[in-house]
């Protein structure tokens, strides 16, 4: 009897190492920021170093609203910290389901044992996205766990907002590294596309902030579509949170397409 999706199946049970390892960076992460906002921003300091900074890079950073709890952990961690671990576990992940098969030779190996095209893109895909929502769950307990301890003052619900826009950009950039590795089966075309989506996400928000006659690069940027309006402060943008999940399943259903049609050499 043939095994229920053994793509997602391996590529689950051989992660386990890398999954566990960056469980525990994001921990490593979040237990060094937040046990310090109370000392922090208790008496003044955050506001000291914040006046001693530029204005421009403060704004860049989303550190003009650090002076709350969930400002706070919104610029250190959703904004920034997470937001980059994650973006480069999914694009390790995104580079080598597809890519990385065709360059070591399995994928051909698992086409000749029956797997079919589609099923072996939306399979990889379902372990990337596993993985990806792990960590963003896991960080959002761990916030949650922290947030009465180092008094955020965060609403619970939003946490659950922020998370599943940090997990839905995450995403995205492993859809492009995905669909990247179907069409070219090069890793580090798959890597370059996948990190090339965040990057330029964070830049077009960062230029934006600088002058409202460069606001129109918000309309460009995945990022500015989940967090322009902070999810930890104002509760989620739910259409942009749609937009980001609705732009990499389209992604997604690209790369099982291209890679039905795709020849694969021997």
């Amino acid at each position: 009897m043939r095994r229920v999706l053994p793509v997602f199946r391996r590529s689950l049970r051989e992660s386990w190492r890398s999954l566990a390892a960056w469980s525990l960076g994001i921990a490593a992460v979040l237990f060094l920021y937040l046990p310090l906002y109370p000392s922090l921003g208790g008496d003044g300091q955050l506001k000291a170093l914040l006046d001693s900074l530029p204005k421009q890079l403060v704004t860049t950073l989303g550190y003009d609203q650090i002076s709350t709890g969930a400002g706070y952990t919104e610029s250190t961690f959703y904004g920034l910290m997470g937001f980059l671990l994650l973006t480069i576990a999914a694009v390790v992940w995104g580079s080598a389901a597809i890519a990385g098969a065709a360059e070591s030779g399995r994928l051909e190996l698992d086409l000749a044992h029956g797997i079919g095209r589609m099923p072996y893109a939306l399979q990889s895909t379902l372990s990337v996205l596993v993985r990806l929502a792990w960590l963003g769950l896991f960080a959002g307990l761990l916030v949650w766990a922290m947030n009465e301890p180092s008094k955020l003052g965060i609403d619970p619900v939003r946490i659950i907002g922020a998370s599943a826009a940090l997990v839905a950009l995450a995403f995205l950039s492993a859809a492009g590294a995905l669909l990247a590795g179907a069409l070219t089966g090069r890793r580090a075309v798959a890597t370059g596309v996948g990190a090339g989506i965040a990057v330029l996400g964070y830049v077009f928000q960062a230029v934006a902030k600088q002058s409202p006659d460069v606001e129109w690069l918000n309309a460009l940027s995945p990022y500015a579509w989940v967090y322009r309006h902070p999810p930890l402060l104002n509760g989620v943008d739910l259409g942009g949170l749609a937009l980001v999940w609705g732009l990499g399943v389209v992604l997604i259903a690209a790369s099982a397409l291209v890679l039905q049609r795709r020849d694969i050499p021997g």
